[in-house]
């Protein structure tokens, strides 16, 4: 068997990076459908694994790869597909099912322009509400917002380290530009990647609670085969993991799935200051726009403006204490985002009128020209 980790500098897409990185991880299972612009991660997977031991599916279309990899966790093994839109959307019924039963696992969305076949080859970052209110329900998911090549490597890790500790599943929420750039990754030595597997259940089998809150409020999972008695449905169900259609069982159900995250937000957020600390306009972006976003706070700063940066690595959960904080600091915020605004609306929630917020963005198939992202700047310093 090879070396599951490709030690070295590479130049490589952001779709192999995030394979690269799954592997690094410890992925040893990969179910899904060719689709632009996530294809690449289905092929960089389907020549890998079989290197490392692991198994490659190619199913009959996203749902079927979606239920595949969950089956797969509960054998046991880390799991990951990857979609655009389309195959997304057809996916939302089954993120439900993964919610609720607690199943870790790791989805790509490589984005692409929208609504249904859109720009299949272009760029866009307009499935960020669908990942987090895709499915029905209330729930809580994890979505992270590459930036690079080399983030798609790193991030990949950490969507399966936070998969692994909270028995959910996590987006990795790329678009077809950062899939599909090619630029410089570096993989560290297998030593220095730190990985995490799930909670193992300890003490007598018959005992065994396959839903009752451990650390973190998250259950220990052992895997079917080993002996426990596990149930699982997508039914409302007790700790025991057998149906009870019952309101108190529904209450007891939910403010464990919604606990296990809502109560450890500190540990799963992850933000990027840059220029902040005097900052009287802030921009708050993620992915593919960040790196516009840079480019105009230092046009800004050039000029004498004060902007800053937030980037948003975590977009779900929300950091909405941060931006609540800064709203009482700032003059402005300006989003830039590859939309027409959805992330925007999460920000005016957030400052509730205490700092103005503007808005830069478009209907997808390019990436934001720094000078758009200057004239805002300079409008929310104009306003009175």
């Amino acid at each position: 068997m090879k070396s599951a980790v490709l030690t070295g500098e590479h130049f490589i897409n952001g779709d192999e990076a995030c394979a690269e990185g799954a592997i690094a991880a410890g992925c040893m299972f990969f179910a899904g459908y060719p689709i632009t612009p996530a294809t690449e991660v289905a092929e960089q997977m389907a020549l890998r694994l079989p290197d490392v031991g692991g198994t490659f599916i190619q199913m009959e279309d996203e749902i079927a790869a979606m239920t595949c990899i969950l089956g797969s966790a509960w054998t046991g093994a880390k799991s990951m597909t990857a979609t655009s839109g389309p195959g997304f959307s057809l996916m939302m019924e089954t993120v439900g099912l993964a919610v609720v039963t607690e199943t870790p696992c790791v989805v790509v969305n490589v984005q692409r322009s929208g609504p249904s076949t859109g720009l299949p080859t272009q760029g866009a970052q307009a499935d960020m509400m669908q990942a987090k209110w895709g499915s029905h329900g209330d729930y809580e998911i994890i979505a992270i917002a590459p930036s690079s090549p080399q983030e798609m490597f790193n991030l990949t890790i950490t969507a399966f380290n936070l998969s692994e500790t909270y028995r959910v599943p996590v987006f990795i929420m790329s678009d077809e530009i950062v899939g599909h750039m090619s630029e410089k990754v570096v993989i560290p030595p297998a030593g220095k990647i730190r990985t995490v597997s799930r909670p193992k259940p300890k003490g007598r089998k018959e005992n065994f609670k396959p839903y009752a809150p451990g650390p973190k409020g998250v259950a220990p999972m052992p895997a079917i085969g080993e002996g426990y008695n596990v149930h699982v449905t997508g039914l409302t169900h007790d700790e025991k993991g057998y149906p009870v259609m019952s309101v108190d069982t529904q209450k007891e159900m939910m403010a464990r799935l919604l606990g296990k995250i809502r109560n450890n937000l500190q540990d799963i957020i992850l933000t990027e200051d840059y220029q902040l600390a005097d900052a009287e306009i802030v921009l708050i972006s993620y992915g593919v726009a960040a790196r516009t976003s840079y480019t105009a706070v230092q046009t800004a700063r050039r000029m004498g403006i004060k902007a800053g940066l937030l980037r948003l690595i975590t977009v779900w959960p929300f950091p909405d204490d941060r931006i609540q904080a800064l709203a009482e600091q700032v003059k402005a915020f300006v989003t830039v985002e590859i939309n027409m605004g959805q992330i925007c609306r999460e920000v005016q929630r957030c400052a509730q009128g205490r700092a103005r917020t503007y808005f830069v963005g478009h209907p997808g198939g390019a990436i934001i020209p720094p000078a758009d992202v200057m004239a805002a700047i300079k409008e929310a310093m104009q306003a009175k």
